[in-house]
């Protein structure tokens, strides 16, 4: 499938209950290669702090840059901007001292905490190779993580890259001591309602490739990168309404519905797991097919199209799901 973005066509209709069937396959991308790790260029300094901060400091507040990987980018703009609006401050989507210090960079706890690797950890299970092809990966028992290190660094919200960096020469090991983001760790575990964000309304905006959560009184709750739609799919512009919620999906795939697909591609039920297409959760909307959910490949959220759904980090996508309820509100932003 190379990288294409697989998901079910508006055909199928939404899920209703809780307890629906797998979701629907709009939006959704082949599990996450392996891991290719390359040593990039350092970025210029900061006038204050520096890159991972700020991306940690962000991640707290929820303002969610997708990946913490320590580099500048579109991801990471969107998210100071969204910052500097909710702090009133001149919306530049720069590090400047002016935002560093909204974040109270200068007395916030370290950016980096120590992490040691436990036995389970590195026992697993692991699917260390997974195809690109959905038909091949219905054969598999679970879309597991392919590795210690690929779950370690969805954990800490980091790219595998920046893992490496931060310790360098440290083996993935159980017992050995390593660095990682200072974030609240994404557990691979169903969330719980968050109280803090009740009656929220959820927008997305297209050309922001951005989503929001919003309490009744305007408070910005959480903000985070998304991927959506294409030319040949784009997102539905206009109100919709959640009407479940699926933990662990499953995923239907059918290349019948997909203008890219296949044509050898035969039907396939593809397990679960955070490599799944999906990823770990399936919000479900009255918009027929469509949906809001994880991936696994977190490194190109907001930077690749979809066919229409609405593609988070496994991380955020955890977090908006204790945010929802069936009726919660939906808005597509052109």
């Amino acid at each position: 499938m190379s990288s294409r973005i697989v998901q079910l066509a508006a055909g199928i209709a939404a899920m209703a209950i809780f307890s629906a069937a797998a979701p629907p396959q709009r939006g959704v991308r082949p599990a996450r290669g392996k891991t290719v790790v390359k040593k990039a260029p350092e970025p210029p300094p900061l006038p204050c702090g520096d890159y991972v901060s700020f991306q940690v400091l962000l991640d707290r507040q929820g303002f969610s840059s997708g990946e913490i990987d320590g580099r500048p980018g579109t991801n990471f703009s969107r998210a100071l901007a969204a910052l500097q609006n909710a702090r009133r401050i001149p919306a530049s989507g720069q590090p400047d001292c002016d935002t560093w210090h909204a974040l109270g960079g200068d007395h916030a706890e370290p950016p980096v905490t120590a992490y040691t690797i436990t036995d389970d950890d590195v026992k697993g299970p692991f699917t260390a190779e997974i195809p690109r092809e959905l038909v091949k990966q219905a054969s598999l028992e679970a879309l597991a993580y392919r590795s210690p290190l690929e779950m370690i660094a969805e954990r800490f919200h980091a790219s595998p890259a920046l893992v490496k960096q931060l310790n360098e020469g440290v083996s993935i090991a159980a017992g050995q001591q390593i660095r990682v983001p200072a974030v609240t760790p994404f557990l691979d575990v169903k969330p719980s309602a968050d109280p803090l964000a009740d009656e929220a309304t959820i927008q997305v905006t297209r050309s922001e490739s951005a989503l929001r959560a919003t309490r009744a009184d305007g408070s910005l709750v959480f903000f985070a990168p998304v991927t959506t739609g294409s030319e040949h799919d784009p997102l539905p512009i206009g109100d919709w309404k959640v009407t479940g919620l699926q933990w662990h999906p499953v995923f239907h795939y059918n290349p019948d519905l997909f203008w890219d697909a296949d044509p050898n591609d035969s039907k396939a039920t593809i397990p679960a797991g955070p490599n799944n297409p999906v990823g770990v959760v399936w919000i479900a909307l009255s918009a027929k097919g469509y949906g809001i959910h994880g991936t696994p490949e977190p490194s190109k959220v907001g930077k690749t199209m979809s066919h229409g759904c609405i593609r988070l980090t496994n991380w955020d996508a955890k977090k908006l799901a204790a945010m929802v309820d069936k009726g919660t509100v939906v808005d597509f932003l052109g």
